[in-house]
């Protein structure tokens, strides 16, 4: 064999360890990839159980918050009721005698 033909056989044997390192490489990216893909949507599953979580315990709050100013207008607006049904009883009080004095005389007139 000659020189030339070794060193063409040389770097035919060369390229072709050159190409199994490549199609290596290749699948090691693959692989690197599918991993990177895994860990990206593990992550964004993570954050958004978070944001849920999040989401709920503020909603819980702004509830709660609401909850607590309607209860107190509901107890004012009970008080109230409380005193204008009182005031609406003293003034019946105040002019029962009236007014039964005046049906019985309309009664007696009639």
């Amino acid at each position: 064999m000659s020189m030339a033909e070794s060193k063409v056989t040389g770097i035919i044997k060369s390229l072709n360890v050159l190409e199994d390192d490549i199609d290596s490489l290749n699948s090691k990216v693959g692989d690197m990839k599918k991993q990177l893909s895994v860990k990206a949507q593990n992550e964004i599953d993570a954050l958004m159980e978070k944001t849920r979580e999040m989401a709920t315990k503020e909603a819980e709050v702004m509830i709660n918050a609401s909850k607590e100013k309607a209860t107190a207008e509901s107890a004012k607006i009970a008080q109230e009721g409380e005193a204008k049904l009182s005031e609406i009883q003293a003034k019946i009080d105040a002019n029962f005698d009236e007014a039964v004095t005046h049906v019985v005389s309309t009664v007696l007139k009639a």
